[in-house]
């Protein structure tokens, strides 16, 4: 079954609308390691993406995820902008001319934007990162993937496998970013861009979770 421009757009909407209730708690997050303003910023720059992508909604997969990205490094601040403007870019120019996405289009495109992040913020595993929610995450969905699983079910084993690293940022002492500062100090904490992270994998999992099985458009 096809992964259509229409569910990648459900899943966006319904991400912005996740950090838009999550954003206090995010930013609390943030507080205690950061500049305590993801929740604020992540939430600024999905409003940004709804408005942006409204022209681009019947357009290709790539397109849509280009444009999202670009309405993220324009309008978040601190890393938040760089790091999800780069995933979203890389995933977008992998899915490029595609309105009709495969199992394998999709995981290779997130594959690609983890490899942006990585590149991007120089972060490794166990760095208390959003690389630490992403990484397990999408190894997760195409191993399911290669062993006959629908996307659903591949992305609902990635959404707990994100879950499992975001709370296994809490005992880690960061290396990167301003939290890295705090040194062991920033231990006990549960790192926000891991937890945001984890948000978009679960978000993007229910967006394709509720798509009947052989259908090729879903109901909005």
């Amino acid at each position: 079954m096809a992964v259509t421009t229409a569910q990648l757009v459900d899943w966006l909407e319904r991400y912005a609308g996740v950090i838009a209730e999550q954003k206090q708690y995010l930013t609390g997050l943030d507080a205690a390691i950061g500049d305590g303003d993801h929740g604020i910023n992540m939430d600024r720059g999905f409003q940004t993406v709804l408005v942006k992508i409204e022209p681009v909604k019947n357009k290709d997969a790539g397109t849509l995820l280009k444009t999202t990205g670009m309405a993220l490094v324009g309008s978040v601040g601190g890393a938040g902008g760089p790091l999800y403007g780069t995933f979203f870019l890389r995933a977008g120019a992998a899915l490029d001319g595609k309105s009709d996405v495969s199992r394998e289009d999709l995981v290779s495109a997130l594959e690609a934007g983890l490899k942006g992040v990585v590149e991007r913020g120089k972060a490794n595993l166990k760095d208390k990162t959003m690389v630490d929610a992403l990484t397990p995450a999408i190894a997760r969905a195409k191993a399911r993937v290669q062993e006959g699983a629908s996307i659903g079910e591949a992305l609902s084993s990635a959404a707990e496998a994100a879950e499992t690293g975001m709370k296994g940022t809490i005992p880690l002492k960061a290396l990167k970013g301003r939290a890295s500062y705090l040194g062991d100090r920033s231990i006990g904490h549960q790192d926000p861009g891991a937890t945001s992270s984890y948000y978009m994998l679960r978000t993007l999992s229910e967006a394709l979770a509720e798509v009947p099985q052989g259908a090729k458009t879903a109901t909005s």
